[in-house]
């Protein structure tokens, strides 16, 4: 075993870059291979994951311990909270020691009854049987991985569409199957994105993308028809934007967007008239984001300029879209995230001073002129600091169903009635093992970034076990780019670091939407860099408050989080005990400099496009893998996917190879390449726990925390 004991050392081939006079010399740039079967770059990947194996080796048997502790918590067998949808019950089941769910509805008894929040579904003998319509574990069978990206029935509920990948690429094949008999009907439609709506009952309208996975055209299937005969509707050319798609909660019409990320604009298709194609609903006006659902004779458009940067609702009529009327206008502290729309009321998700919050507005009747709204009903919250998110309800009602949860809440679905304002909880994640909420506390602090900014973060910590006198271990985690909120979120698996003493904290740095619109504009482009300044000033408040000390803080990032590790690590190594990057984007610079690589023309407006002088500095000045030096580095822990369409494999594997080239330290530095899979590991939900023990093992083997029995 002596000779896997020193760490791999990638070969180096001279690869040199020059733009604006500024040459970069590449000793790695050989590891990208977009066909990903280069033997050179497969062993290389394969002989850091050896090492990785080796140097765990060790804390195998309580790395197991954790795992064991993590499964323990869940309820195996378990049921998701049944949604009405026209005359079933529609719900997922997990089944006990088995990786995925299952797909499936009951018969609701007496469908005439207006549903109502104390609604539950009838088990047992005399109940109407379950009916599976999918069971993933039967499909996931052929397949290493196995992920459904989108699950729809048909508006007269007899059949089913789903899109299934099988490689973790994020490309998707869909099948229909009547819904009872559960054969397939018609063709398997190939290469697709996940966005699929049905279009009446016998078609279904569905995205593809281009070589560079950018989704370009949405096309309209008929039912038994070739794929080879369906009709593309749109074809986006602009490669700045991106197609989505999704259906009106009236499901009148279904709305084709394509957006940038400063700009979006929208097509309606009316499902009774697919024959008429798109209808240009919202122009295409540069700067101008727009949003749009449909009730009755209008249409809600919930639309963001620079002006109005945090969004006002209008709404038009149908069948004159010019004719607008402002029902929310804009607020300088108030950010509509989104509207979900009924036949009597509205519901709008806000966020204020880093929180969400639910505002129900009742509508006039179908038909009756639409004015300005008044004050709202705001839904009420028990946590100090805590995440809301919409979900599907049913749009005759007027019950609003959401998802609720906090650091120490587990994930909970609630009814509410937006007539009474009364909250029905429909089902509260179980966490086994002991857990009790009441041993957690949660608390949101504010830290003065560099420039005087107030930094939200959000901590949870086991009041047992915390001393709060600066020797507690403590996880830091952040993202702050594409206005993506990290909202104080509950994580079963997290309780085993903080039932072990650990603090947890989420700083809601710049970039981040947590804040508003603003909070993202001041943290993207050619202010980039206050994310990760942000995300310093908040390490030195949380030890300078005696949450932790510098020996006993560890920080982690994926994806762009991974950048934000990247860039931190080079600009404090000595702040951090352990640093966690997983599916890091450190390559930025060469990244941004190539089209040809999947999101990078769309990301322009994220980063910014570096074939332009003031770009290609600054983003050089921050670029992880650029900014690598001789100096000591925290202990790592770097991952990967091989077949990740978001972050290529290579961005992190050559940021390891040089960091191993360059470092001054004998901390431990480890890189994990999942070979058989993507952007978000493996698809298994025991698998994705795995990943979780060992990451906890590799903390706490650096800090020393790993009994001796273990």
């Amino acid at each position: 075993m002596a000779e896997s004991r020193s760490p791999p050392v990638a070969k180096k081939v001279e690869h040199v870059m020059e733009m604006f006079g500024d040459v970069r010399v590449d000793n790695y740039y050989w590891l990208r291979d977009d066909s990903r079967t280069n033997p050179d770059m497969l062993s290389y990947l394969r002989e850091e994951n050896h090492y990785t194996d080796f140097v765990m080796s060790g804390t195998k048997q309580f790395e197991n311990q954790l795992f064991a502790e993590i499964r323990g918590r869940i309820k195996e067998d378990d049921i998701s909270a049944p949604l009405r949808k026209g005359p079933y019950y529609y719900y997922e089941k997990n089944l006990q020691g088995k990786e995925y769910i299952q797909h499936c509805r009951r018969l609701i008894t007496d469908n005439k009854a207006e549903p109502s929040v104390y609604d539950t579904m009838p088990t047992g003998p005399d109940a109407p049987p379950e009916h599976v319509i999918l069971d993933e574990n039967t499909k996931a069978q052929e397949h290493d991985y196995y992920r459904i990206g989108a699950f729809k029935a048909s508006p007269d509920h007899k059949l089913v569409a789903y899109a299934e990948d099988t490689k973790g690429d994020e490309i998707y094949t869909v099948n229909v199957i009547d819904s009872e008999a559960l054969k397939p009907v018609g063709q398997q439609l190939k290469g697709l994105t996940s966005y699929l709506e049905w279009a009446g009952n016998d078609a279904l309208l569905y995205i593809t993308m281009d070589e560079i996975l950018r989704p370009d055209k949405v096309w309209l299937h008929k039912l038994g028809t070739e794929q080879s005969s369906d009709v593309c509707l749109y074809h986006e050319k602009d490669d700045m934007f991106s197609l989505e798609l999704h259906a009106s909660e009236s499901h009148k019409y279904l709305f084709v967007a394509s957006e940038s990320k400063t700009t979006r604009f929208v097509f309606s298709l009316d499902v009774s008239k697919t024959q008429d194609g798109l209808r240009v609903l919202t122009p295409r006006v540069d700067g101008i984001d727009s949003s749009v659902s449909h009730r009755g004779n209008h249409f809600f458009i919930q639309r963001r300029s620079t002006e109005f940067y945090n969004s006002e609702l209008i709404a038009c009529p149908v069948d004159d879209t010019s004719k607008t009327t402002v029902l929310l206008p804009h607020r300088e502290s108030v950010k509509i995230q989104e509207i979900q729309l009924f036949r009597d009321h509205l519901a709008v998700f806000e966020r204020e001073n880093g929180l969400q919050k639910i505002t129900v507005h009742r509508l006039p009747a179908e038909g009756q002129p639409l004015e300005g709204l008044q004050g709202g009903r705001n839904v009420s919250f028990v946590d100090p600091v805590y995440s809301v998110d919409s979900t599907e309800s049913e749009f005759s009602s007027r019950v609003l169903r959401f998802k609720y949860c906090s650091m120490k809440t587990p994930p909970s679905v609630y009814d509410y009635d937006m007539d009474s304002g009364t909250s029905v909880v429909k089902k509260i994640d179980t966490v086994l093992g002991g857990f009790d909420a009441s041993n957690y506390v949660t608390e949101r602090k504010w830290v003065a970034a560099s420039d005087g900014t107030q930094i939200p973060m959000s901590i949870v910590y086991n009041k047992k076990l915390a001393k709060l006198d600066g020797s507690d271990p403590l996880l830091l985690y952040g993202y702050g780019s594409y206005e993506i909120s990290v909202d104080p979120y509950f994580k079963a698996s997290r309780l085993s670091l903080l039932d072990r003493g650990f603090t947890f904290v989420i700083a809601h740095v710049r970039g981040g939407g947590e804040m508003g619109r603003q909070w993202y504009e001041n943290g993207k482009l050619l202010k980039k860099k206050n994310t990760f300044t942000d995300f310093i000033a908040c390490a030195e408040r949380l030890i300078e408050l005696k949450y932790c000390s510098k020996e006993k803080l560890c920080m982690e990032g994926r994806s762009a989080g991974g950048l934000l590790m990247g860039a931190v690590v080079n600009m404090r190594p000595d702040l951090f005990k352990v640093v966690i990057a997983g599916v890091p984007f450190v390559d930025v610079l060469t990244t941004m400099l190539d089209p040809t690589i999947p999101l990078t023309t769309s990301e322009w407006e994220e980063w910014g496009d570096p074939r332009k002088e003031e770009f290609y500095f600054y983003m050089k000045s921050y670029s992880p893998v650029d900014n690598v030096t001789a100096q000591n580095y925290p202990n790592m822990l770097v991952t990967a996917g091989l077949n990740d369409p978001r972050v290529m494999y290579s961005e992190p594997g050559k940021w390891v190879a040089k960091l191993r080239e360059m470092k001054t330290d004998n901390n431990v530095l480890l890189f994990k390449c999942e070979l058989g899979a993507g952007h978000f590991s493996k698809s298994g939900r025991f698998e994705k726990l795995q990943e979780d023990a060992f990451t906890f093992a590799f903390m706490m083997k650096v800090l020393d925390m790993i009994p001796a029995s273990g």
